[in-house]
């Protein structure tokens, strides 16, 4: 069944780094065009909410196609969807045409191929992966994506001193159509349910993979707990710049040094989970990371020097592949695999949604409490779920080695 694994799964994650190479340049790239272009909050927050809502009100749906079809395909399909949209919009935008709407619309489209990407890559690992292996593959890839995210924005904005937004938009797609290139080259079949006939409707499968999380409430309880998690985190995500500017001060400079401190240690942290694969209880090493993460989120709200700062913020990036790895390689290893898909489509729908619900709420907060007492005091409630998290036997008993 894993026959020639290695190289398939060389193949695979090279075809969707470079993909996401790509990707990242445009994202970066839009964002930073919009806010150069509008300075406008209202107009970011419109750019923000296209690049999420599309992928909130899909994923269910596309976590159902993971499971009825060939994954494989539907990754082609999602990246080269997202290509051929950005080159009719890099050709429109050569021809004078240059409305800011259509940033927004080519930004939900790419949101609507996240969507169906996503659920489809975490269930095509385990097809390609032995699952004793899936740790170290899972780890490996977190730290690809990171040293890509680290040296996308730097060169997304390098490349937009000198050249236009359309020859950003020009690169996505050649990289695009590499990556579909070395993913048609792979010969893996498809899973057990997309060789089946399919006898019942979309809808049906959608609750019967709901059901499955009902009906296994260690699913339930993790999601339960992602969730709160997600929401907790929202100050340390998306307030630390500005938590930084008004500080520290509003050099660009440190704004930057954030972010690649950030990108450093998750290349890091995803380099250490490789290695050493973590406790051989999932939710051990969950916990420890939560628990690093809460009190990394309170000293930020502590200390008044930048240079420690930014210690403690490549510290944060470190222990993220603590949480994430374990976490992604539980669900691959415990759930059916013709469930994985409409499984990780639930997840990409909580994750895609509960940073925004909490920035909803912390938001609006941080121009009347200060930031410093926002981070401590989620710090302090991240710190109390790791707790929790440790305490809960299901979710224990789920973490231990699969014999």
């Amino acid at each position: 069944m894993y026959r020639n694994w290695k190289k398939n799964i060389i193949l695979f994650l090279l075809s969707q780094t470079i993909s996401l190479f790509g990707s990242s340049l445009v994202q970066y790239a839009i964002m930073w065009h919009i806010t150069l272009k509008t300075q406008s909050g209202v107009m970011m927050t419109i750019a923000i909410i296209c690049g999420f809502l599309p992928t909130f009100f899909l994923s269910p749906f596309a976590g159902v196609w993971a499971d009825r079809y060939n994954r494989k395909y539907l990754i082609i399909m999602a990246d080269s969807t997202i290509a051929l949209s950005t080159l009719v919009l890099a050709i429109i935008f050569l021809n004078g045409y240059k409305m800011l709407w259509l940033l927004f619309f080519i930004s939900a489209v790419r949101a609507l191929g996240a969507a169906v990407q996503m659920p489809a890559v975490n269930a095509f690992i385990p097809q390609v992966v032995p699952q004793d292996k899936l740790t170290q593959v899972n780890a490996a890839n977190t730290s690809i994506q990171s040293l890509v995210m680290l040296i996308s924005p730097m060169l997304s904005g390098a490349l937009l001193t000198f050249a236009s937004l359309e020859i950003i938009f020009f690169i996505d797609v050649i990289t695009a159509v590499i990556g579909v290139f070395i993913l048609c080259v792979l010969n893996i079949p498809a899973h057990g349910k997309a060789m089946e006939k399919q006898n019942i409707s979309y809808f049906s499968d959608m609750r019967a993979g709901l059901a499955y999380i009902n009906q296994h409430k260690y699913i339930k309880k993790l999601f339960m707990f992602t969730a709160l998690f997600f929401i907790l985190s929202a100050p340390v995500s998306f307030l630390t710049p500005l938590q930084v500017a008004r500080s520290f001060g509003d050099d660009v400079w440190r704004l930057t040094a954030i972010e690649v401190a950030f990108s450093i240690g998750m290349i890091l942290g995803g380099g250490i989970m490789a290695y050493w694969g973590g406790f051989k209880n999932k939710i051990h090493s969950m916990t420890l990371s939560v628990i690093a993460l809460g009190t990394s989120t309170i000293a930020l709200g502590i200390i008044g020097e930048f240079s420690a700062y930014l210690v403690i913020m490549g510290l944060a990036g470190i222990f993220i592949p603590l949480f994430n790895t374990p976490f992604t390689v539980l669900l691959q290893e415990r759930v059916d695999t013709d469930y994985l898909g409409r499984i990780f489509g639930v997840l990409v729908m909580i994750s895609s949604t509960m940073m925004p619900i909490g920035m909803l709420l912390f938001g609006p907060m941080a121009d009347i409490i200060q930031i410093e007492w926002l981070l401590i005091g989620t710090g302090l409630l991240i710190l109390a779920e790791g707790y929790l998290l440790l305490g809960n036997k299901i979710l224990i008993e789920a973490g231990k080695p699969i014999s």
